[in-house]
C-alpha cells in the first residue's frame, strides 16, 4: 500500500480492496502513515476478524466479507456423507452449480457470502455466534459499540 500511495499519490486512488482483514489493517496503517484519513477511502477486507469488525465500528474500514462457517461446514458434511454412502444422486441435488477447474466443470455448491458493515454486525456475525459482543466491544471500542447498539 505504501508503494501504491507513492506511485499514485495521495489523491490517485479512490479505495482499497484487499483479500482479508489482516491485509486491510496494513493498508489502513499505510494510509495513516501517509496522513490519509482511512475513513475518506473505502477499505474492504474479508473473514470478519474481530479487529476488522472493530475497525468497521470506528469508521476506518468500510466492510468485511463474512462467510457463514456453520452453513459451509454443514453443507460440506452433507455432501461428504452422501458421497461416502454412494448416494451420488443426493449429492448432485445439492451440488447444482458448476465451477470450471481449468479442465472440466466440477459440480459445486456455491453459498452466499455476506458483506458486513456497521449497520448489520448484530444481524450477521453476532447473530450467527461467529463473534460475541464482548470480543468486539473491548474497552477501546465501548463508545463505537454503543453507537452501533451492540451492547
Amino acid at each position: 500500500m505504501e508503494q501504491a500511495i507513492t506511485a499514485l499519490g495521495k489523491t490517485g486512488f479512490d479505495g482499497v480492496y484487499v483479500a482479508n482483514d489482516g491485509m486491510a489493517s496494513g493498508a489502513i496503517a499505510a494510509l495513516k502513515g501517509a496522513s490519509i484519513d482511512p475513513s475518506t477511502r473505502p477499505v474492504t477486507g474479508q473473514d470478519a476478524e474481530v479487529a476488522g469488525i472493530q475497525r468497521i465500528l470506528t469508521g476506518e474500514q468500510l466492510m468485511t466479507v463474512y462467510q457463514p462457517i456453520k452453513k459451509i461446514a454443514e453443507t460440506a458434511a452433507e455432501l461428504a456423507v452422501d458421497l461416502v454412502n454412494d448416494k451420488r444422486a443426493d449429492a448432485d441435488k445439492l451440488a447444482t452449480a458448476k465451477v470450471n477447474n481449468g479442465q472440466k466443470d466440477v459440480p459445486s455448491v456455491l453459498l452466499d457470502t455476506v458483506p458486513v458493515t456497521k449497520d448489520n454486525i448484530k444481524d450477521t456475525v453476532i447473530a450467527d455466534g461467529f463473534l460475541k459482543v464482548d470480543q468486539i466491544c473491548t474497552a477501546a471500542y465501548q463508545q463505537a459499540c454503543a453507537a452501533a447498539k451492540l451492547e
